[in-house]
């Protein structure tokens, strides 16, 4: 690798001249492409900041300086600068994570993926290095798309308050977050992109002065004219100057002389400093360059020659709600699509593409789409709210408050919903349930497969008086798991008969499959029935609030067994038990899912075995909580 190969830390990259800055770029975005291609990973954004990155570790002296990267899916130029340069096991079980992390490197300073949060985290840190006396920089790396986002501006208003501590904000402006940004800001930034050569055009008339030799006082006057009399129309940056936070820029993204100089100036100036950087996603790497559908934001295993996939990907869950919303579109003139700079990742495009007017993306603003939802509510439409389930948690405030307690018909439809796993712990959608559980009137769907994906959501859109919510994992739609008879929306999928060989009469159980777990409770019943065992497994789509039947069949068997891809306390298994208890049923219950814990990155597989939420799992509780171990 070159001069890769030996960097171990940052002042091994401030040891490397000017000259081979280039030379080092070229071989990090030869590694991303070769190591990515075969683990997965978030490749367009590490393209796009290797330059900036390299500056960075120039320029300041992490970790005494601490670079706080928002999201922090663009890291990984990060990690390679910091010593860690096996990316074979990347954002694997025992290999380095896709994010930054603590236990990696005291070079990682935030490891929540959950976007516009950095600028506040750098307020707090530059706070408490003035509090403690220290000397330190403090340095946010922030894209465009995730200043979006509302607590960004409050973090903003705050340190604009800052005027002696040593805080930098680097704008990564690529015009993009999954997809392009959207909204006033973008907007603006644009217009600031058209604009380099203001500071071209000061830097020329400055050296033209000290050439001239025209008398100090009049030429510095001039020049202060000129300057002033061009901000607005050159370079119109007042929206930060404005707030009292000083801005350069915009500076070439991909140009490490001229980072290093508007970096070190903003280091000197001992105050909150805007630093605008123009970067090119997938820089450097021709099928990520000719993307316009951002398919290179996060990729799978690809053949790095062409970017395409090893593998094509199954009939996915997201791929079903695309094709679904879109026939209820056509049905339903009042429903409208909302998501949060995520529209191609939730499978909205083509409702875009059908319904433009229809459309809405506020960019990386759960909360505002969701108080935005129910005011259309309001205005007699029908929102569909499409995020990931872990970003839900970001708005929680706003589903209890706007939309729930003004009774609002609102979906929302919840993509990756349950273990992800390879992105870590911020990305699993393992909290919902639990969390919404508490929110009166709300509706709350597990669909196990294609055809109850689609009746759910159909279900979902005709509520006009509550808020809906449809949940589904992240991959491919498993075979379809048909009911063999319904009992007033709890449908049986599967009814097993003990197996000869105990005496006497054969031990009920009710087996309970939330969603995609579904499968599971059907292997269950089987090994239960094997074992001498009676077994009746259900999987109710719609779970929250916990149907009548349901409750009314836990009195009916001898176990209750529920297995779910939720937090298991305050889940599902924990209301069924809740309500069951309330009408005096005190039918025994195991409940299998995840603990209130956060999960290391690692695959679904994996994870399912480790928390024991496989059927053997859930076959050998049973057996034990009926006494027949």
């Amino acid at each position: 690798m070159g001069l890769l190969s030996d960097i171990r830390l940052p002042e091994d990259v401030r040891a490397l001249t000017p000259g081979q800055m280039p030379e080092l770029a070229e071989e990090i975005r030869r590694f991303l492409v070769e190591s990515v291609s075969r683990t997965g990973g978030h490749l367009g954004p590490n393209l796009g900041v290797v330059e900036l990155t390299i500056a960075l570790h120039r320029v300041f002296d992490s970790p005494r300086d601490a670079i706080v990267f928002d999201t922090g899916h663009q890291s990984y130029v990060h990690k390679l600068l910091t010593g860690r340069q096996d990316f074979s096991d990347l954002r694997k079980r025992g290999g380095i994570s896709g994010y930054p992390s603590r236990a990696e490197s005291e070079h990682d300073v935030v490891e929540n993926s959950h976007a516009s949060t950095a600028l506040s985290w750098a307020d707090g840190i530059a706070k408490a290095n003035q509090v403690r006396g220290k000397d330190d920089h403090v340095v946010a790396v922030i894209g465009d798309g995730a200043l979006t986002g509302g607590m960004a501006w409050e973090a903003l208003n705050n340190i604009a308050e800052s005027r002696d501590r040593k805080l930098v904000i680097v704008v990564n402006d690529n015009g993009r977050s999954y997809s392009p940004t959207i909204g006033g800001l973008a907007n603006h930034l644009d217009t600031l992109r058209t604009t380099h050569g203001y500071e071209a055009f000061l830097g020329w008339a400055t050296r033209t002065l000290h050439r001239s030799g025209a008398p100090g006082r009049f030429a510095w006057r001039w020049l202060h004219g000129l300057k002033k009399g061009l901000k607005d129309v050159v370079a119109p940056q007042g929206m930060f100057e404005d707030l009292g936070i000083k801005y350069i820029g915009p500076v070439d993204g991909h140009d490490t002389e001229a980072l290093e100089r508007a970096l070190g100036r903003a280091k000197a100036f001992g105050r909150p400093v805007i630093v605008h950087a123009i970067t090119e996603k997938g820089r450097g790497y021709k099928p990520a360059e000719e993307d316009i559908a951002d398919r290179f934001h996060a990729v799978g295993v690809i053949h790095p020659e062409t970017g395409l996939p090893v593998a094509q990907s199954r009939f996915g869950w997201t791929k079903v709600f695309a094709d679904e919303i879109v026939r209820i579109g056509r049905r339903r003139p009042d429903v409208v699509a909302i998501t949060a700079a995520m529209l191609h990742p939730v499978g909205l495009a083509p409702f875009q593409e059908e319904f433009p007017d229809r459309t809405f993306d506020v960019g990386i603003a759960e909360q505002h789409a969701v108080t935005s939802a129910a005011g259309m509510a309001y205005a007699g439409l029908h929102p569909v709210v499409a995020v990931y389930a872990t970003f839900l948690n970001r708005a929680f405030d706003q589903v209890l408050m706007d939309v729930a307690l003004h009774k609002a018909g609102v979906t929302f439809v919840l993509d990756r919903a349950g273990i992800t796993g390879d992105d870590g712990a911020s990305h699993n959608g393992m909290w919902d349930m639990a969390m919404l559980r508490i929110v009166p009137g709300l509706r709350l769907a597990a669909p196990r497969d294609e055809p109850t994906l689609r009746e759910a959501l159909r279900a979902a859109v005709d509520v006009d008086d509550a808020p809906t919510v449809v949940r589904y994992p992240k991959g491919a739609v498993g075979d379809d798991v048909p009911a063999l008879e319904s009992l007033d929306g709890v449908d049986v999928v599967g009814r097993f008969e003990a197996a000869a060989g105990r005496a006497g009469t054969p031990r009920r159980v009710l087996v309970v499959g939330v969603g995609s777990m579904a499968g599971c409770a059907l292997e269950t019943g089987e090994a239960l029935a094997a074992h001498g065992v009676e077994a009746t497994v259900v999987a109710p789509t719609w779970v929250l609030p916990v149907p009548e039947n349901l409750v009314k069949l836990c009195g009916e068997h001898d176990l209750v067994v529920t297995v779910e891809d939720g937090v298991v306390d305050g889940g599902v298994g924990d209301m069924l038990a809740q309500r069951a208890g309330e009408q005096g049923i005190g039918t025994p219950q195991v409940h299998l899912g995840l603990p209130v814990a956060f999960l290391d990155h690692a695959s679904r597989d994996h994870i399912v075995r480790a928390q024991r939420m496989t059927a053997a799992d859930a076959t050998r509780d049973a057996l034990a909580a009926l006494a027949l171990l």
